[in-house]
């Protein structure tokens, strides 16, 4: 089953090699045509690490440690 971050990953390649292939077809050069498609791709990766960003399990598992309650001792 393919999630979310799958399609993001699937998404940044074809993203940019489509629309600067789109770009260059219209008249942009492609030195200018790879610069404006890669505002694509870096919208897709903004969205998936802030707007929709990984998240862990809300219910902790039963042996998780707590780092705050580790036992540590500063020395005098």
């Amino acid at each position: 089953m393919t999630g979310y971050y799958d399609i993001v990953l699937g998404l940044i390649p074809l993203s940019l090699v489509g629309v600067t292939a789109v770009l260059s077809a219209v008249g942009f050069s492609v030195t200018s045509a790879v610069p404006v498609a890669a505002t694509i791709p870096v919208a897709l990766i903004g969205h998936a690490l802030f707007v929709n960003g990984p998240v862990e399990d809300s219910q902790s598992s039963p042996d998780a440690v707590d780092s705050s309650a580790a036992s540590f001792e500063p020395a005098d």
